[in-house]
């Protein structure tokens, strides 16, 4: 199923116009105006510490890291950064493009659905998505990409190539933590051999890869640096050197929506200017809120758990479903949940999608595009024309509920004609060649 883009395709077409306009946005400000803004400056700036052998993060922990991710990304970034900006900019609209491209293409053949959808209804996670698309292009950030490749592990693992899908999982945590997530799942599920890939090409990634180019003992100093300044700090205040968006209004997060439900923090922080806002039911202290997060975070794991079907009733279907529950799981369980994050409900929404179209039950096809629509609708009040307290209050956070809760139905309540898929030996995965 997985494909090229075509010039004989209307809608491939469109895509490629619409990948064009993207990264113009990028380029253009850089050409004829006064600079691109956003994160790429930064990027830049990532590169030419490594080119140039300076440090990427300040030698106190507690003082203010201008680049807060692992220093593999940076030591990537230097490849592109040696030709200047206009390279590296270029360079990374490319990889957006080839992101979002791959990013429907594994989607809508991972949804065991056992359908080849058509053109249109192929596109439509992609019209409903735009907006994250172009803050990935616009802020220069990198979770398309990384939603990508988690995707692209996930296929491998499907194919019986558990060692390269644990590469995967361990290149995207190794440049955004946060999709370390994804271990749990796959002890869980017994996926042995691509849970120690993950492990050991982890630790390569992060200890190995940028040893040849900032030197071994020069690495190791700071990784632990940006251990001690992201992960390891955490307070009243904030944690992972972002203080002001941690509690405001732009982070969804489980954690977030806690704190500001049950402490009086002020959701405008990260604006000076604005008056301060709060949110909060009760007035708990911060040790309280952080036993709070823990006990939610715990339900819904075991919550998730439950829904899991047993390996005797697993099908291509409910594999996709449980799937997609991890990337909405994923998605609101990392600390800072910004409005972009939110690119990774593309896979959920595709499955959903697919079952709207092709499930043999009228009255759940109705129900399916419904919950589509509210989801859709409350993710659609993060545009700029309505106010930031409704963000606050967690709309998209709401959304990956709703998204959620469909796909749990849908593993509670299969069509009768769906039987169980046999189970390769080796992985555990389904046989990606079996259908419903």
């Amino acid at each position: 199923m997985l494909r090229y883009p075509s010039l004989r395709a209307p809608l491939d077409i469109l895509f490629l116009v619409c990948c064009i306009a993207l990264t113009a946005d990028v380029l253009a400000p850089e050409i004829w105006g006064h600079g691109k803004t956003k994160d790429y400056p930064l990027w830049f700036w990532a590169g030419q510490q490594v080119l140039q052998g300076k440090n990427l993060y300040p030698s106190d922990p507690k003082a203010y890291f201008e680049f807060i991710y692992p220093p593999l990304p940076a030591v990537l970034l230097a490849i592109p950064s040696y030709f200047g900006k206009l390279p590296l900019y270029t360079c990374l609209s490319f990889v957006n493009a080839v992101a979002w491209w791959m990013t429907s293409q594994l989607s809508n053949a991972m949804t065991g659905s056992g359908r080849i959808p058509s053109p249109w209804l192929f596109a439509l996670p992609g019209f409903v998505t735009v907006s994250f698309v172009f803050d990935m292009f616009d802020l220069g950030q990198p979770n398309l990409m990384l939603l990508a490749m988690m995707l692209y592990g996930f296929w491998l693992l499907q194919h019986e190539r558990p060692w390269m899908a644990g590469g995967m999982f361990a290149l995207a945590t190794a440049i955004k933590v946060f999709p370390v997530a994804v271990f749990p799942y796959l002890v869980w599920r017994r996926h042995w051999t691509a849970a120690a890939s993950m492990v050991v090409l982890t630790g390569a990634f992060l200890f190995l890869v940028p040893a040849p180019v900032r030197g071994f003992q020069h690495n190791i100093s700071e990784l632990k640096t940006w251990y001690q300044g992201m992960v390891g700090t955490s307070s009243e205040k904030g944690f992972g050197q972002r203080d002001e968006q941690n509690w405001s209004w732009v982070n969804q997060s489980i954690i977030a929506m806690t704190h500001r439900l049950t402490r009086p923090v002020n959701y405008n922080q990260d604006d000076p200017a604005k008056p301060p806002r709060f949110m909060n039911f009760v007035d708990l202290d911060f040790k309280t809120a952080n036993w709070i997060v823990v006990a939610i975070s715990l339900l819904i794991g075991l919550g998730y758990i439950a829904v899991m079907p047993p390996r005797a009733r697993r099908t291509a279907r409910s594999d996709a479903e449980e799937l997609g529950l991890l990337f909405c799981l994923m998605t609101v369980a990392s600390p800072l949940a910004r409005q972009y994050y939110f690119m990774w409900l593309f896979f959920p929404m595709t499955i959903l999608i697919h079952r709207a179209a092709y499930d043999t039950r009228v009255a759940v096809r109705a129900g399916t595009w419904a919950a589509l629509a509210v989801a859709g609708l409350l993710l659609c009040l993060s545009l700029p024309i309505f106010p930031d307290d409704l963000q606050a209050f967690g709309n998209n956070l709401a959304a990956t509920a709703v998204i959620a809760a469909g796909l749990v139905w849908h593993i509670l309540h299969p069509p009768s004609d769906v039987v169980p898929s046999s189970l390769s030996p080796a992985s555990g995965a389904l046989q990606p060649d079996m259908k419903a």
